[in-house]
C-alpha cells in the first residue's frame, strides 16, 4: 500500500546560504515595495474614471496596501532573525509531499511516518 507522507526540509544555515536568504528576502521586500507603488497607481487611475464608489475604491486599495505592509513587516522580521541565528542553526525551509511504501509486517511508528531532510548547501547531508 502506498501513503502520502509529508516530509520536512530544513536547511543547516552556513555563509552561503546566510546570503543567499538575505539575497531572496531583499528580493521579496522589492517586489513588495513595487506591488504597493503599482498599488497606489492603480488606485489613483481608478479614482479618477469615477465609475466606482470613491470609499469603496479606497477600502478595497487600503486593504491590499496594508496586506502588503504587512509582509513586508514579515520580511524585515524574518531578515532580522536571520541576522541573529548562529551559523550551523537548522531553519525549516519547506514541507513536501512524498509516497511511502507500507506493507503488513512492517513496523509502524510515529519515526516511521516523521520525516525530515537536511540539506546543507544544497547537498543533503541528512535523512532522519
Amino acid at each position: 500500500m502506498k501513503l502520502i507522507q509529508k516530509v520536512v526540509i530544513m536547511q543547516v544555515l552556513t555563509e552561503q546560504s546566510k546570503s543567499e536568504l538575505i539575497h531572496y528576502y531583499t528580493k521579496q521586500k522589492r517586489l513588495l515595495e513595487t506591488e504597493m507603488e503599482q498599488l497606489l497607481f492603480e488606485e489613483k487611475k481608478v479614482t479618477h474614471k469615477n465609475r466606482y464608489q470613491p470609499e469603496r475604491v479606497s477600502d478595497y486599495f487600503e486593504h491590499e496596501l496594508n496586506l502588503r505592509q504587512e509582509k513586508i513587516k514579515l520580511v524585515d522580521f524574518q531578515m532580522e532573525q536571520l541576522n541573529v541565528l548562529p551559523l550551523g542553526s537548522e531553519i525549516r525551509e519547506r514541507e513536501l509531499e512524498t509516497i511511502v511504501d507500507v506493507m503488513v509486517g512492517d513496523k509502524w511508528d510515529e519515526n516511521t511516518l516523521n520525516k525530515t531532510i537536511v540539506v546543507t548547501d544544497g547537498v543533503i547531508t541528512e535523512i532522519r
